[in-house]
This record gives C-alpha cells, structure tokens and sequence, in this order.
C-alpha cells in the first residue's frame, strides 16, 4: 500500500540521499550533474512555504521502515529565486506583464516530483501533485518539464496544466522545456 507523508524542511535535507537516488532513478542525469543537483535541492529545501510529500511503500513483508518510492516537493515563487525569475522574466517577453503577473505573482512552484521507474504507471505521481496541492493558498500552480511528448507531460496536461511557455531553454542550458500552470485549487481526485 502506498501512502503519502508530509515532511519538513529538516527530514527532506536528512533524507536528501534517497531523494537524489529517486530523481536519479527516474531521470538518469549524467553523472557530473548529481553534485549540483544535490545543492540545488538542498537549497530550495530553505525556501518559504516549502512543502514536500514522501510517497511510501508500506506492506507486510517489511519489517523495517517503509521504503520510499517517490518524492514531490514545492514552495511559494519570490522575487530572488533562480527558477522564478528567469521563467517570470521570459514570459513578460512573451506574454506580457499581465499574464506574467496572473501566472506568477501568487504561485506555488512545483519543484521536483518523481516517482522511482519500478513504480511508475500506478497513479503515484498524480496523487503526490494532488496532496501537494491541497489547500495551498497560492492562485496557480507552475512548473517545467522537457518539451517532448513525456508520460509526465500527458500527466501535467491530463491535470489541467496548460502551457505557458514551450521550447524554452534555461540559461546555460541546452534541452527545450515547457513551463506549464494550472490555477490552484487542483479539483477532488475523483473529479
């Protein structure tokens, strides 16, 4: 059975090892990038508003701690955050200050959500972004995922998100993402 557990900023840093296994798992990023990957994560563990979900495996079998097969994580977008200034930046270029600020100015920033590929296809992901979500005061929800046709990208799409901006490359980058949004609240799971 899997079930999903809130965790604070001090166990998400305490149990950064297995969420960096995870995200590893799932992306299979090059090697030279894990380091900088792990800061990064560490780093928006500190952000305001952070919030993330484990999601756990928990059956009879284990005797031991439950074992966890996916992670997801946010936090409210601010002025001096990498991420929401470069994507608030590019979509004033594109959009304009008013659908920058519609979309941007009040947003929970989706980090990371991931689930370890033994565990993908089972619904895991879409429930974590559902958990995530819940009862965040923030007016949207935005994130960025590779602008391919992607199991998560069907995901994000099958949710609501729509994109605000495609074939983007951040700086110092070379792969075209989408950054996607959804206004917030995120409707019942059975809906």
């Amino acid at each position: 059975m899997i079930e999903f557990r809130g965790a604070g900023p001090a166990e998400f840093a305490e149990r950064l090892d297995t969420v960096i296994g995870i995200y590893t798992a799932a992306m299979r990023p090059p090697a030279e990038q894990i380091a900088g990957r792990t800061t990064i994560m560490r780093n928006h563990g500190t952000y305001p508003y952070f919030q993330c979900y484990f999601a756990e495996l928990h059956d009879s079998l284990r005797t031991a701690s439950p074992l966890v097969v996916g992670f997801a994580y946010g936090f409210r977008g601010a002025p001096g955050q990498w991420w929401h200034e470069v994507v608030l930046r590019a979509l004033r270029e594109r959009a304009g200050d008013e659908a920058a600020e519609a979309w941007m100015g009040h947003a929970f920033e989706l980090a990371e959500i991931h689930v370890h590929p033994d565990y993908q296809g089972k619904g895991i992901g879409r429930a974590m972004i559902t958990t995530l979500c819940a009862g965040r005061p923030e007016r949207t929800a935005v994130l960025s995922t590779h602008d391919r046709p992607t199991a998560a990208r069907h995901l994000y799409a099958s949710m609501g998100f729509t994109d605000l901006l495609t074939g983007f490359v951040f700086p110092g980058g070379h792969e075209a993402y989408a950054i996607a949004a959804r206004p917030l609240p995120l409707p019942p799971p059975s809906a």
